[in-house]
Parts: C-alpha cells; structure tokens; sequence
C-alpha cells in the first residue's frame, strides 16, 4: 500500500482577529471497489460486491471482514487469496480495487445474498426485518456467562485507544474501534473515516495468524470511539464478540439487537460513568 491515511493542505486559520495561512492535515477517504472472483478453476468469474469511502490502508483486512459480517462468506477459510487488480495501469486506481478469490468448491448464493444485504444495509426495512436477516446469517447467541469484567477496566478502555490513535491525533477527524482483551489489554486497534470500515477492518484483522489468539472470542471486548448504530452491531454480532462499549450514544435498533444475540452494549463511556444497555450481569 502506497497511498497515505492523511494528506496536507494550505487552509486559512480564524481565530478572533488573526487570521493566518497554515498548512492542516486531513485524513485520507478514497473509493474502494470489492471483488469478488469465484467458480471451478476451468471457468472463474468476477462480480463486484461493494464499493466503499475508506481511509486507504488495512485494505485487505477490510475486504475480509466485510465479507464476513455480510455473511457473504461463512469462514475466512473460504479465501485462498486477496490483491489488489494489478491489470489496471495506475497505481492509484490499482490500489483501490480489491479482489478477493474464493476457493474453487466455495458456492455463492447470490440471490440470498442480494436479499440479506439490502436488507441489513438500512434500506427502509423495519427493525423486524433487519434483525431477522442477521438471524438467518449469525444462528448463534452470545451465551458466555461466566464472563465477568470489572467497571474499572471499562472506565480506563476509552484513554487506551485515544493513546494510540495516530491519524486522529494528527487529523481530529477518524473513527477508531479497539479491540481488548478481559483485561482491558489493548490487542488490535483500526482506524477509518467510516465507522463501519473500521470494524471490518479490525474483524478481517482478527483473523491473521499473529492475532489467532484473539478472535474468535468469548472474552474479547470491543471499543468504537462514537455511538453504537445497528449496522456496527449487526457486524459484532456476526463476529461472536460478548461486550461492546461506545464513548457515543446507541440507537435503539443497536439494543434490540444486542439482546437478541446476547451481547453487553454500554454506551455514554466518558470519564468514570458509563450506561449499560444490555447484558449487566458481565459487569461486575
């Protein structure tokens, strides 16, 4: 990956009377088209799947984990590869297009697929329905009781990540998502000008070897550094993950959804207070 998470620009700064010429640093949103190749090896076909505003970088893990939360693809397993188009001619261009190549055997139900998709992405569907889809994708509820995180951990998760979100601190303007382990140990970290980017690429990011410990897991707990909207619970709940703390405010389709799958979501994280909307019994 050659192209940068944040790029400068000459702005005009206003502050009071002073007026100055200064150089700010933005963060980086650019287009990120996902391929899709499948079929036996003697007839592979291509289908594009989704194009997103990403914030270049983790690209691959971000196609992986979309995938997945989708329910596109039941396992990172089904993957033999990912890379980028290289038979296009610029680099720019190459580098925001992703294909991911399934295994020969793998079988893609498109029109479930064009069905549950819409459906989860929030287009006019009631709640009902929403949830319904991930129902039909996800079949398991989260059941770990035994699981029991101290409020002191929750209340000191929030400084951890801000301590290592290097393109906010030089941009003010990126989500982030964390993700740490029962206690509060930061294990992986992603960040992104879209919220959901961020989760699919730190749930993609699960799933390479140097993190197998992490993911899947019963005693994981998820930080977003905004509010909790269903379609960032939808993916928690396709990824197994028990307890989901936003520094924001949820929706209340993120708390129905959280009590269908079993999942603590704790919302309003700042400072020593914190709601629990779901699932009180993990906090000790």
């Amino acid at each position: 990956m050659t192209q940068p998470s944040v790029s400068p620009i000459h702005i005009t700064k206003v502050n009071g009377n002073h007026i100055e010429q200064t150089v700010d640093l933005l963060a980086v949103e650019e287009p990120l088209e996902i391929r899709l190749g499948y079929g036996p090896d003697t007839l592979r076909e291509q289908r594009r799947i989704s194009v997103t505003m990403r914030t270049p970088g983790h690209d691959f893990e971000l196609a992986l984990g979309f995938l997945l939360t989708e329910g596109i693809i039941a396992s990172p397993n089904e993957v033999y590869k990912i890379q980028y188009c290289t038979e296009l001619n610029s680099i720019e261009n190459k580098e925001n297009i992703v294909r991911v190549e399934l295994k020969p055997q793998v079988v893609i139900d498109f029109v479930k697929l064009h069905r549950n998709f819409y459906t989860t992405s929030s287009c006019g569907v009631c709640g009902k329905e929403s949830i319904e889809a991930i129902r039909t994708s996800c079949q398991l509820r989260i059941e770990n009781l035994e699981l029991r995180i101290q409020k002191e951990i929750i209340i000191g998760l929030p400084n951890k990540l801000r301590a290592q979100q290097s393109v906010f601190e030089h941009t003010g303007g990126i989500h982030a998502c964390a993700l740490f382990d029962s206690e509060g140990n930061l294990k992986i970290l992603r960040e992104d000008v879209g919220r959901h980017n961020a989760l699919d690429k730190l749930i993609g990011a699960t799933y390479h070897t140097e993190f197998a410990e992490v993911f899947p897991s019963n005693n994981s707990i998820l930080l977003l550094s905004g509010r909790a909207s269903f379609e960032l619970m939808q993916k928690v709940a396709m990824a197994n993950i028990p307890i989901v703390c936003a520094v924001g405010a949820p929706s209340s389709l993120a708390v129905q959804t959280a009590n269908e799958f079993g999942i603590t979501l704790i919302g309003f994280l700042r400072g020593d207070r914190f709601n629990i909307y779901s699932g009180a019994d993990r906090i000790a």
